[in-house]
């Protein structure tokens, strides 16, 4: 690029309008596939370029290294090398680490990776033993309180207010907070919402050190903006300091992480808290036909919010999403197997499909019908390509033989390295056995994409060296499996949503209007990710044989041509709340309050007779459903559910329905393994 103007050439009019607006605040609104990276990356090289900033003066944040690393390498290809491109976290604890022996002193803390090993300290100190799935809720509810900067004293009342439903008693969960925090301090430990926190701290009461910072940055870039939690929003408000040259991105369509703390409401209020600011909005999609761009408006149109942006598709006509039901589970993975055969035998390459599900545990299906079918897959979302054994084992012998390079052909070379641990003309077997095939064969391929352009050894150890601290893992040939979640910012040429019934999307934990609408922007999203071929089905039974109860989900009602469960219904706001009438206890006909007295029908100081057998081979089937599914067992039923099943020994449909808390989605997901327990 020799002008400054050419930064701008091929940028369509609302992308310009991005590119050209170099000074804050900007808002960029920017619909799925509407190339907002491009967007962003066009406007900081033009801002560098054209004099406005100095590139060493810009700091672009996003929320993962891969994402930072993208944007750092498109900036270099647009002649802007120089720029800040982090993650909020990589660039606080770049911060706070050199700041630290000056303001604090001492040696900087350690930063964990994970709070699992120092929260089964603090549940030893405090003699719980939760299982790993356990600990993993508890962590999660930690950080949220945490992002939402909440301590371990405010958080039973904080839980409530949020409609938290923690996996302890929201008593217990506190403490064990608390020992978590004095364990952390006490061997001088920083977690990631810790780094954040500690960073904006130093500023705020440390002038010097806020000023140097600030006079270091002075242009702040914000991708993924409606994933801001209220801590990043802090050290981000900490940053600039009161100054406004600030560009936010983001789509108010795909806020899908509202369960962790993020907030959309900071972009969809950009313009209210800069009232002077510039919103442009990026609604070309030039991601997916204008087929899979009309089921996606349609899927966002009945969203109740009004901050939706309704995309135009750029792309020529293809083919119509289709619509499946299956009889049962297996069914519905054996149809989709057999659909993805059809699309690699008309050429579309394996790692161009995905096959995307609400939960982790949908996956076994689908693994075990693709390897029936001999198609290749691979599990995203499982460990990063980089932190594999194999892999590392891989990088370090070809690290050590870069060192003495014999100037043998760089596929070549790789390809024997590569054979002395494992890698084959073709997989034999399945499971780890195929997952180690996959990574090497991964590295083999880049070396010879690399041997194409020319390269040498000891460039290709220095690409993947790049790649693996930027975690941008070489394409692995197969057909992805993942959860929606783990899907957004990603695209495939087909993709397959699976399992789309009520009480899976949404989730049968999904209860509040608000968590019902975020389920609705989860489907959106897995629309999105298809370029071209889209399939979207469903199973009326979880296994052979089973009752056909189940109806697609409620976000498809009007698309499909069936007629799904109907939507849960909420009261108008000024309307009053009907009152329930009230619950007597079975025992002394007193009248219970409690929730949990009422569930029961007794009051809790009244004697109970139970079958404390059946309590207990309840409590093992919820254990393991719960771990099958990947969801805490309360989720499953709650203690207090299954004490009043085993109180109650229903024997039938309807006396389990009359148990409270127990409704249809419940009975039709749990209810068949509940009655057969209990009848035995």
């Amino acid at each position: 690029m020799n002008s400054v103007d050419d930064v701008l050439v091929g940028l369509d009019p609302e992308q310009r309008a991005v590119a050209e607006a170099v000074r804050g605040p900007v808002c960029v609104l920017a619909g799925a596939g509407t190339g907002k990276t491009r967007a962003i990356t066009h406007r900081i090289a033009y801002a560098v370029r054209s004099g406005v900033v100095e590139p060493q003066s810009v700091l672009a944040v996003t929320f993962t290294t891969r994402a930072a690393g993208e944007l750092r390498q498109r900036l270099r290809a647009l002649g802007a090398p120089g720029v800040q491109a982090r993650t909020f976290h990589a660039a606080a604890l770049r911060q706070l680490t050199y700041f630290w022996p000056r303001v604090i002193g001492g040696e900087a803390p350690s930063v964990i990776e994970s709070k699992l090993p120092v929260l089964g300290e603090a549940c030893r100190r405090l003699r719980r033993s939760p299982d790993r799935s356990e600990l993993r809720d508890i962590a999660s509810e930690v950080e949220w309180a945490k992002v939402v900067q909440i301590g371990p004293e405010d958080y039973p009342a904080a839980a409530a207010k949020h409609h938290r439903t923690p996996p302890l008693p929201a008593d217990e969960l506190a403490a064990l907070y608390d020992a978590y925090e004095q364990i952390r301090r006490e061997r001088h430990l920083l977690d990631f919402e810790t780094i954040l926190e500690l960073t904006a701290a130093v500023m705020t009461e440390h002038q010097e050190v806020a000023a140097q910072i600030r006079q270091q940055y002075r242009y702040f870039v914000v991708d993924e903006y409606q994933d801001v939690n209220p801590l990043q929003k802090l050290l981000l408000d900490t940053w600039l300091g009161g100054r406004d040259d600030i560009c936010v991105v983001g789509d108010p369509n795909q806020t899908i992480y509202s369960f962790t703390g993020a907030s959309p409401r900071y972009l969809t209020n950009f313009a209210v808290e800069h009232p002077d600011a510039a919103v442009i909005k990026l609604i070309r999609d030039y991601r997916s036909t204008p087929q899979v761009v009309d089921l996606a408006n349609l899927v966002i149109a009945k969203s109740r919010s009004p901050h939706r942006l309704e995309l135009v598709a750029q792309r020529p006509e293809g083919p119509k999403p289709v619509f499946s039901d299956y009889d049962d589970e297996p069914a519905e993975a054996a149809g989709v197997a057999r659909a993805i055969g059809k699309l690699l035998d008309k050429g579309v390459l394996s790692r161009e499909i995905a096959v995307l599900f609400r939960v982790n545990s949908q996956s076994a299906a689908y693994e075990e019908a693709l390897a029936k079918a001999d198609i290749p897959y691979v599990l995203r979302g499982a460990e990063r390509f980089f932190e594999r054994p194999e892999v590392r084992q891989a990088v370090v012998l070809l690290r050590g033989a870069a060192r003495s390079a014999a100037g043998e052909p760089l596929a070549a070379e790789v390809h024997n390295i590569l054979a002395g641990i494992g890698l084959t003309a073709s997989p034999s077997g399945g499971g780890k056995a195929r997952e180690k095939w996959e990574s090497l064969k991964a590295l083999a391929d880049l070396a010879e994409d690399m041997a194409a352009q020319g390269a040498d050894l000891p460039a290709f150890v220095a690409e993947l060296e790049r790649r693996a601290s930027e975690q941008h893992a070489p394409p692995v040939e197969g057909v992805t499996l993942a959860s929606l979640h783990a899907a957004k910012g990603l695209e495939w040429d087909a993709v397959f949503l699976v399992g789309l019934t009520d009480g899976m999307l949404p989730i049968i934990y999904a209860e509040t209007p608000e968590q019902i609408e975020e389920e609705r922007r989860l489907l959106y999203v897995g629309v999105t990710r298809a370029r071209e071929h889209l399939s979207l089905s469903w199973a009326l039974a979880r296994a052979p044989g089973g009752r056909k109860s189940r109806r697609p989900s409620r976000f498809l009602d009007g698309l499909t041509g069936r007629v799904s469960a109907p939507p849960r219904m909420t009261a108008p706001a000024r309307e009053r709340p009907r009152v329930a009438a009230p619950v007597s206890c079975r025992v002394c006909a007193k009248t219970l309050r409690a929730a949990a007295e009422q569930k029961l029908g007794r009051c809790s100081t009244c004697p109970a007779d139970y079958d404390e057998a059946l309590l207990e081979r309840l409590k093992a089937w919820r254990t393991a459903t719960a771990k099958e599914a990947k969801v805490p067992p309360y989720v499953v039923f709650t203690d207090v559910t299954l004490q009043a099943i085993a109180e109650r020994a229903p024997v039938t449909e309807q006396e389990l329905l009359s148990i409270a808390g127990i409704g249809k989605v419940k009975v039709d997901r749990y209810g068949d393994a509940v009655l057969a327990l209990c009848r035995a």
